[in-house]
């Protein structure tokens, strides 16, 4: 790290790239940035951290800077434009992420789904038993000096993490999304095997994903999951409204009893993964244990909260396969309230091309409501509306506007799960403050 320089971060809000300015301005980096000025839930961090947010301007850019491009802006975004004409050293997000990596003992999490949740689980037990930095993506980041480990989010979009080589990775799935980028899922899968192989001790892997187990690397594949023929097997899972129970056996050998708060079956997965690497990093399971009855989630990951007599959760999930993980930790968490989805869908591509998986994931909630898609700096526009999803749910599909959200003051002690990667947070302060003032009327 060159401590002289100002670290600037073109993009400095996006999720992955606040929580990379955070683990600079930890190490004792400068670190100032830009973006828009629409209020985003990463920027609580930054501002508590003093990091200064400008909005994008060139004339931010000057002498001194190294700047740190983010992902969704290409060479002639005002900003980079002017830091290439003063010969400004310019570095794009994985190129710093790499330079992190080659510091310590690195554990990369890559999948489709799954990720953040991961991420930060691991490391909130890394750090609870090693100095740890990490890189999460619901935009929380810290550099600890002399780090044994960084734990850090690997995200496959646009090959970002192809330039990476950590020590370990954990990968939960494989599966076909961004249909703006990847041609298949073919294509996909060739992204992943060339982390495969660029991944230097070991990787542990979704034994049930039956493209992880096509994988070939030059490590060793240690397979996590529920069957017989993995190598990490989580067995006598017990799901309760508290949370979920299991012993765990590396081949035949039984490791213990592991305990966690969190809901759904996909957590049971993402914590066996975090013991499989704190097993071959020879941590004190008793200790892993300890670390993960205090985790309580991620941001924007089932985030819940209570108004008059609702629950209200807040979630991430934009692809159908995370749909159904939330709602099928629902359903564990609230087994006898009735669950009322409201769904973001996130891009026109990745509608048009999973529109019946939309549909069946969603249909297992009780009721569906949806809003506008909500499209992306690189795609506004497209032939297909949330109407047209509509017609596909069998459980309502109506859409909801953000000057009518009145539809959802019909349901009474029951669970509202507003979902999706886009602006949906707008709709749920829309209808959690219709709840507040309909209970004030009542007292």
């Amino acid at each position: 790290m060159d401590m002289d320089a100002t670290y600037f971060f073109v993009g400095i809000k996006g999720t992955g790239m606040s929580s990379l300015a955070l683990i600079l301005h930890d190490k004792g980096c400068k670190v100032m940035g830009s973006d828009i000025d629409k209020y985003t839930f990463t920027q609580r961090g930054l501002e508590q951290a003093g990091i200064k947010i400008l909005p994008f301007n060139a004339d931010n850019i000057k002498p001194g800077m190294i700047i740190v491009a983010g992902n969704a802006f290409n060479d002639d975004q005002e900003e980079i434009a002017k830091a290439k004409k003063m010969g400004l050293k310019v570095m794009r997000y994985p190129e710093v992420v790499e330079m992190i990596i080659e510091e310590t003992t690195s554990i990369g999490v890559a999948g489709a789904h799954g990720k953040t949740s991961t991420t930060g689980l691991l490391a909130h037990v890394m750090s609870g038993v090693s100095p740890t930095s990490y890189l999460v993506g619901d935009g929380s980041g810290k550099g600890t000096p002399d780090a044994r480990f960084f734990v850090f989010e690997a995200d496959e979009y646009r090959r970002h993490f192809v330039a990476y080589h950590p020590d370990y990775t954990i990968m939960t799935n494989i599966d076909f999304d961004h249909p703006d980028y990847f041609t298949g899922i073919d294509d996909v899968c060739d992204a992943f095997e060339t982390l495969a192989r660029q991944t230097k001790k070991g990787i542990f892997a979704w034994g049930e994903d039956k493209n992880l187990r096509k994988l070939n690397a030059n490590v060793p594949i240690y397979y996590y999951g529920t069957e017989d023929n993995d190598d990490f097997v989580a067995k006598n899972i017990k799901r309760t409204t508290t949370g979920s129970s299991f012993d765990v056996y590396f081949h035949d050998q039984f490791l213990g009893n592991f305990e966690t708060h969190l809901f759904g079956e996909h957590n049971v997965l993402n914590t066996l993964a975090v013991i499989a690497v704190s097993y071959f990093e020879k941590i004190d399971l008793g200790k892993v244990k300890q670390e993960l009855l205090t985790f309580k989630g991620v941001k924007r990951r089932f985030t819940e909260k209570t108004v008059a007599d609702m629950v209200i959760i807040d979630d991430y999930a934009h692809h159908p396969h995370e749909i159904r993980a939330t709602l099928d930790a629902a359903r564990q968490q609230y087994p006898n309230k009735k669950l009322i989805a409201v769904f973001q869908p996130h891009t026109f591509t990745r509608t048009i091309a999973l529109m019946d998986d939309f549909a069946k994931s969603l249909n297992i909630a009780d009721q569906v409501y949806l809003t506008d898609i909500f499209g992306s700096i690189r795609e506004n526009s497209g032939n297909v509306s949330s109407a047209d999803l509509g017609k596909k749910i069998t459980k309502g599909g109506k859409v909801l506007k953000l000057d009518n959200m009145s539809p959802l003051l019909d349901y009474h002690d029951a669970v509202v799960i507003f979902m999706g990667a886009g602006d949906i947070q707008k709709y749920e302060r829309v209808y959690e403050q219709l709840l507040s003032e309909l209970s004030l009327n009542k007292n």
